[in-house]
This record gives C-alpha cells, sequence and structure tokens, in this order.
C-alpha cells in the first residue's frame, strides 16, 4: 500500500524505465550467475543424456550382433 502511494506521484518513465535499470545495475552480477548456472545446468544435462544415449546404443549394436550368433538365454542381467 505505502508503495503504490510512493509510485502515484513519480512520472511514467521513472516507474518503467529508470527503477527497472536501477535493478539490472545493482543485482544484474546476481542476475547473470543465475542465468549462468541455469543454462550451464542444462547444458551439462543434455550433455549426460547424449553420452548414456549413445552408450545404450554402441552396448545394444554389439551385445546385439553378438547374441545373434550365439545362444541367448534372455536378457543376459
Amino acid at each position: 500500500m505505502a508503495v503504490k502511494e510512493l509510485l502515484r506521484g513519480l512520472p511514467w518513465w521513472v516507474k518503467w524505465v529508470a527503477i527497472p535499470v536501477i535493478a539490472v545495475v545493482v543485482f544484474g552480477g546476481l542476475i547473470a550467475s543465475a542465468v549462468y548456472f541455469v543454462v550451464s545446468l542444462l547444458f551439462k544435462v543434455l550433455v549426460f543424456v547424449a553420452l548414456v544415449g549413445g552408450l545404450v546404443y554402441v552396448v545394444r549394436k554389439f551385445t546385439g550382433s553378438s547374441s545373434s550368433s550365439s545362444s541367448s538365454s534372455g536378457d543376459g542381467w
């Protein structure tokens, strides 16, 4: 309630330009580090999924070709 009354008397450019610019200047490093953390985490998850998928593909390809020539006794586990 007090914030609305405080901002009521200010021009529009203070509310919509100056205050957001000040917030970005003050919290810019925090925002940038949070965005960097999220992007790097997503990249690492994507790399992990690609490596595990590649490993599963290679293992299935080699075990599928070798188990077709030998007697297969189920799942192998």
